[in-house]
């Protein structure tokens, strides 16, 4: 437990003896897939960290409509923002797309171990400051880019910068819902990106690029200014 928390980049900068308190009274959870690890307004007493596997944070509209705030892969953490309330509930809901594995990290010990350390807190504050700067831009992605340039910046920042090919690991349902289109829209997009040379997706969804400057350009000003390789929001709190 240790050895993996210290991998965690939100502990990159804890101490040895901190990292210890943490672990101490922290969790393995297992969940198949379609398991749900917490919902909206559950109370918060943990945050996670995602070992293997594959998350969806999501909500449901009043009507049964569920809308996928963000996929989460290995490596990732979340809700972490949610232990400094003084009445802490998940503000979404939490499944797994696959089988996964998941550390649940005590809320009350993580505070009381940050209560000894004022660097420690300011750390935080730093990772929380970016995250926060992620959401805004998400927010403008999303109200001033159209599908197109969505569906292209999403494939653009997983483009390796030394390769011309990657795995899809998302479902196209989950991407539709993911990029606020809808399921047809998504489809007729790649269809689009194929019939123009642009790139091309086999049955096992292997992306293949074949113009990764047109992509660029088609993903707008915010693909045009982010780097490929690089995730839009690598961590959720």
């Amino acid at each position: 437990m240790i050895d993996l928390l210290q991998g965690v980049r939100l502990f990159r900068h804890f101490t040895p003896e901190q990292t210890a308190r943490i672990a101490r009274k922290a969790r393995e959870i297992n969940l198949a897939a379609g398991e749900i690890l917490f919902m909206h307004g559950a109370p918060a007493d943990c945050f996670f960290y995602l070992v293997k596997g594959q998350l969806k944070l999501y909500r449901v509209s009043p009507d049964g409509h569920e809308k996928i705030v963000e996929v989460l892969e290995a490596g990732c953490t979340f809700a972490e923002t949610r232990v400094f309330l003084e009445r802490p509930h998940y503000h979404v809901s939490c499944a797994a797309l696959v089988d996964s594995a998941i550390i649940g990290i005590d809320a009350k010990n993580f505070v009381a171990v940050l209560r000894d350390s004022v660097d420690t807190c300011l750390m935080l504050l730093g990772e929380f400051s970016q995250r926060l700067d992620g959401l805004v831009n998400e927010i403008d992605r999303l109200s001033l880019q159209d599908a197109a340039s969505r569906v292209a910046e999403y494939l653009y920042r997983r483009l390796p910068q030394d390769a011309d090919q990657f795995v899809l690991k998302v479902a196209k349902g989950v991407l539709a819902s993911r990029l606020s289109v809808r399921a047809e829209t998504l489809s007729r997009i790649l269809k689009h990106l194929a019939e123009g040379g642009i790139l091309s997706i086999d049955g096992r969804g292997v992306v293949t690029v074949q113009d990764r400057e047109k992509l660029r350009q088609l993903a707008g000003a915010y693909g045009a200014d982010a780097e490929a390789g690089q995730p839009l929001l690598p961590h959720r709190g």
